[in-house]
C-alpha cells in the first residue's frame, strides 16, 4: 500500500492536515508521526490517518482549540471554526465556543463525522432580547445553530462549523446548512427594553412583504449586526466554499418567499429562513442580494 497515497485521500475525505501530526506534507516523515501518535495512544501503528485515528486526533483538538489558535499577521485578528481548523474573519468582535467569554451549546446538534461541506446559509432571527437569551432558548428546547449575532455585533460561534445544527426545520436542510440567530425581539413593544439597557431603539421595518402579504411593522437589525453579517458571510464563503448568491425574484430583488429551489435542499448560496417553508417570515426585510453585492 502507498501509504504517502491513503494519507492524502484520507485528509481530503476527512478534512485534516499534516500539521496536525506536526509535518508539512504527505510523505515518510508524515507516516512516522501518524504511527508515533497511534503508538502512544495504544493503537495500531500503522501510519495511516483513517477514520478512527482522525476521530482520536480530532477529539484532541476540539478538547483544547486554544492550544492550536494560528500565530496571526495582524493585531486583534478574529477567527471562526470549521471541522477543528480556524479562519480569519474580519470582524473585531467574536467569541468562540471554548473561550471564557463564550456561548457554546452543549445538546440539541449531532457531531459529524469527516469533512462535511454544507452548501447553504441560513439566516434567522431569534425573538430574543439578546443572543445569550437565544443561548438559553436553544438549550432548554434542545435545538441549536452554529453562529449568534448581538445587538452590538458581537459574533457568537455556539459549535464547530462541521457539526450538523437543529436549526432549518428538516433533516436535509440541517445537514447542508449552517445558520446564524440574529437578535432581535421583533415586536415593536420591546423597543423601552432595548433603551433601558444603553441601546438605541431599533430600526422599525414597515411595509414588508413575506409570502405574498404585507406584514405589520416589525423590529429590525442594528447597523452593527448588519456589519457583522456581511463579515461573517465574507468568512464563512472563504471556509467553505458556498457561494455569495441568494434566491432572487423575477425582477432580480432579493426573493420574498418560498424558494422551490431552497425548498428542494438544492440552492447553493445564503438565505433566510422564509426561503425554506411558508410557516416562516425570518428574516423579512433583510435584503440579502444588496448585503452580499458589499462584500469584497
Amino acid at each position: 500500500m502507498d501509504k504517502d497515497f491513503y494519507n492524502e485521500s484520507s485528509a481530503n475525505k476527512l478534512g485534516w492536515e499534516p500539521e496536525w501530526f506536526g509535518c508539512d506534507g504527505f510523505d515518510d516523515d508524515l507516516v512516522d508521526a501518524v504511527a508515533k501518535f497511534q503508538k502512544e495512544r495504544k493503537m495500531g501503528a500503522d501510519g495511516l490517518c483513517g477514520p478512527g485515528t482522525f476521530r482520536v486526533i480530532y477529539n484532541e483538538r476540539m478538547a483544547d482549540l486554544e492550544e492550536y489558535r494560528p500565530a496571526s499577521s495582524k493585531p486583534g485578528e478574529k477567527f471562526i471554526i470549521s471541522n477543528g481548523d480556524y479562519f480569519p474573519i474580519e470582524w473585531p468582535k467574536v467569541k468562540l465556543f471554548f473561550e471564557g467569554d463564550g456561548l457554546k451549546l452543549t445538546k440539541g446538534y449531532r457531531k459529524h463525522s469527516g469533512e462535511r461541506n454544507p452548501s447553504f446559509f441560513v439566516c434567522h432571527w431569534d425573538v430574543c432580547l439578546s443572543s445569550k437569551m437565544c443561548h438559553r432558548v436553544l438549550n432548554q428546547r434542545n435545538i441549536s445553530v452554529h453562529f449568534a449575532i448581538d445587538n452590538d455585533g458581537t459574533i457568537y460561534q455556539f459549535m464547530d462549523m462541521n457539526d450538523i445544527a437543529y436549526h432549518a426545520g428538516g433533516k436535509v436542510w440541517n445537514a447542508k446548512s449552517i445558520g446564524v440567530e440574529m437578535a432581535n425581539a421583533y415586536y415593536l413593544k420591546h423597543q423601552p427594553w432595548y433603551v433601558k439597557h444603553g441601546l438605541e431603539e431599533r430600526p422599525v421595518i414597515k411595509n414588508a412583504i413575506c409570502h405574498g402579504r404585507k406584514l405589520q411593522p416589525f423590529t429590525g437589525f442594528y447597523p452593527e449586526q448588519l456589519g457583522a453579517l456581511k463579515a461573517l458571510m465574507k468568512a464563512v464563503h472563504s471556509a467553505t466554499g458556498i457561494p455569495l448568491k441568494t434566491p432572487l425574484s423575477r425582477s432580480g430583488d432579493t426573493n420574498t418567499g418560498v424558494s422551490k429551489k431552497c425548498a428542494d435542499g438544492k440552492f447553493e448560496g445564503f438565505m433566510s429562513h422564509y426561503h425554506l417553508k411558508k410557516s416562516k417570515i425570518d428574516c423579512a426585510g433583510l435584503d440579502l442580494k444588496k448585503i452580499l453585492g458589499e462584500i469584497k
